[in-house]
């Protein structure tokens, strides 16, 4: 099937991925409990880090699992890393209680009043007053004056266009509407990727994380996407909704059951026509299965096999 902005046999591969991880189910609760909480601790440390917080990722885990001090590390780092986890754990409620949630104003006001609740306490949830700029890109965000109006216009937007795109497409398209309008004075961000989350999650995706390797990557695609340019974008959250469900399948297929093993590029090139940095290409273009965890790219023999395979079928 041919889609607006994602690839046809990458939407193909993420769609036998989730099918995959749905014919696991009913899933081990103890097993997805512990997933659960690995990602919430994973997004919370990625979505703070891309804003500049600089808690490390075992710092952040001890803040919101164990609720210790981080010596040396300011109180606002300490309050963003809780106040993330008290929004994703409202994200998890929504999700889980079956209902199909419209995302409305008043849901993101929500989830931007609970990732700034103890630190921007006066502006949580509310619309900026003032104008701003952001440091580093050439986009102007809207006056002020106008931002309830084009809030008004995304809603109407959303109820139109969520039958138009491909899941991934419409969650990338909402996610960059939502920043570029830019609404609040801080906090735009980690309120936008939750909101993402909440499309995608109905769809019934894992967590999907923006890592914070990847951040100048992420701005450079929102950039191209300021231009109308919505294909890279697209790639880059459809890559993140595919590391999840891997690390998914990878956890909870059970032992019984053939599972491929992730492994380094290096090791994965191995018999193959192709280097590790070709492998590299292929994974950030899409064309190859695979993830990255921290700042390694990991891959399968297998999906090299099929990459192999796939190319000498269409020639």
């Amino acid at each position: 099937m041919k889609y607006k902005y994602i690839d046809g046999l990458l939407a193909a591969n993420i769609a036998d991925k989730l099918k995959q991880l749905n014919n696991l189910r009913p899933l081990p609760v103890i097993a997805v409990k512990k997933l659960q909480e690995q990602f919430q601790i994973e997004m919370t440390y990625n979505s703070n880090a891309i804003e500049g917080n600089r808690l490390s990722l075992k710092e952040t885990s001890l803040v919101i699992s164990e609720g210790i001090t981080i010596k040396g590390k300011p109180l606002k780092d300490h309050l963003e890393a809780k106040n993330h986890k008290e929004a994703l754990d409202y994200l998890y409620d929504l999700i889980s209680d079956k209902k199909r949630h419209t995302v409305s104003e008043r849901l993101i006001r929500m989830l931007h009043q609970l990732v700034v609740q103890d630190t921007d306490k006066e502006w949580a949830g509310r619309y900026r007053n003032s104008n701003v700029y952001i440091t580093g890109t050439s986009h102007l965000p809207p006056d002020a004056s106008n931002i309830a109006n084009h809030m008004q216009k995304l809603v109407k937007w959303f109820i139109k266009a969520e039958k138009k795109f491909h899941p991934i497409e419409f969650a990338a398209l909402f996610h960059h509407k939502l920043v570029h309008i830019h609404p609040f004075f801080d906090g735009n961000g980690r309120a936008a990727r939750l909101a993402m989350n909440v499309l995608l999650m109905q769809q019934g995706y894992p967590l999907v994380i923006i890592l914070k390797n990847d951040r100048k990557r992420y701005y450079r695609v929102l950039e191209l996407a300021d231009r109308g340019k919505y294909e890279e974008l697209t790639l880059f959250i459809a890559a993140a909704v595919r590391r999840s469900l891997e690390i998914y399948l990878k956890t909870l297929t059970p032992t019984s059951k053939k599972r491929e093993k992730f492994i380094l590029l290096s090791e994965a090139a191995g018999g193959t026509p192709y280097t590790s940095k070709y492998l590299n290409l292929l994974l950030r273009q899409g064309k190859l299965e695979g993830h990255k965890e921290g700042r390694n790219w990991l891959t399968t023999k297998e999906a090299v096999l099929r990459y192999i395979s796939n190319r000498q079928r269409k020639r």
